[in-house]
């Protein structure tokens, strides 16, 4: 499976710097790694922020199996949080990437991670922060298989040395343990908002590993969305799952299953997935 992972951070960007930080201590000897021939990561820090595809030396990314961007998340309500996403965009490319191309992403390893990150939470006492699934958004555009996971939403919170830790920790022992589980079922997520609460049930608690997710507010959600969340799913997608309160009108919710009978892809809403 994955080998040889790339941690790509940006130098200015304070919960990269916070993560990076922790994560040093827990890398092996390179030289080491290449004897026992076990998974090993490599740092790649670049000057400017790493979510416009011009910052990154794309073709030293290249020779990494699965890329790894810990990052700032920022938002209005200033949640204490740590999250995980796929970086794409469903429309408007404002913050790196392009417009309408998401990047290849596994379900399994964010299924493994996020699972990883709300133990680590527990386990070095945390307080206060949520673990949360963010939808597909914003840049760089890559070829390889990757996922940003975050700390939000201050300099407070950035700059929390526990929070760098618990990433940190999550990262090492993502890297070191995760195995492709044959009998999970893949699924996309479709509807609900930017935080995904059901989709975050499923992660956590059923058998289900969801990768791309095509969130309500970019409505109307179109064929080439849904073919995009699926082409870009490293493994066989079984179904989508829907966020059946969280999909806009009846007329919005059967324009997309219009479109998954079209495509011949089976759906489940999230209220139908056992947990």
């Amino acid at each position: 499976m994955y080998q040889k992972y790339l941690i790509i951070a940006c130098k200015k960007n304070p919960a990269a710097t916070n993560i990076t930080t922790a994560l040093s201590q827990f890398r092996k000897n390179p030289l080491l790694a290449g004897i026992n021939r076990g998974p090993s990561f490599d740092f790649y820090l670049t000057e400017e922020e790493v979510l416009f595809d011009e910052n990154l030396d794309l073709e030293r990314i290249n020779k990494y199996d699965f890329v790894i961007f810990p990052c700032t998340h920022k938002s209005e309500q200033g949640t204490k949080s740590l999250s995980i996403h796929a970086p794409g965009n469903w429309r408007s490319a404002d913050f790196g990437g392009k417009q309408g191309k998401v990047c290849p992403s596994s379900a399994l390893f964010q299924k493994f991670m996020f699972e990883k990150l709300r133990a680590n939470i527990g386990k070095f006492n945390l307080e206060g922060f949520e673990v949360t699934l963010e939808c597909t958004h914003h840049g760089p555009l890559i070829n390889k298989p990757c996922v940003f996971i975050e700390i939000g939403s201050s300099e407070n919170e950035w700059s929390n040395r526990r929070a760098g830790f618990v990433i940190a920790k999550t990262i090492s022992e993502t890297i070191e343990r995760f195995k492709p589980n044959q009998y999970r079922e893949v699924a996309i997520g479709i509807g609900g908002p930017h935080y995904c609460p059901n989709f975050n049930k499923i992660q956590l608690k059923s058998n289900v590993a969801i990768s791309h997710i095509i969130p309500n507010y970019v409505t109307p959600i179109t064929e080439e969305m849904i073919h995009e969340a699926v082409d870009k799913t490293l493994e066989e997608v079984d179904f989508a799952v829907v966020d059946w309160k969280g999909l806009g009108t009846s007329e919005q919710r059967q324009q997309v299953l219009d479109i998954l009978d079209k495509m011949y892809i089976n759906w489940k809403r999230t209220s139908e997935v056992d947990k």
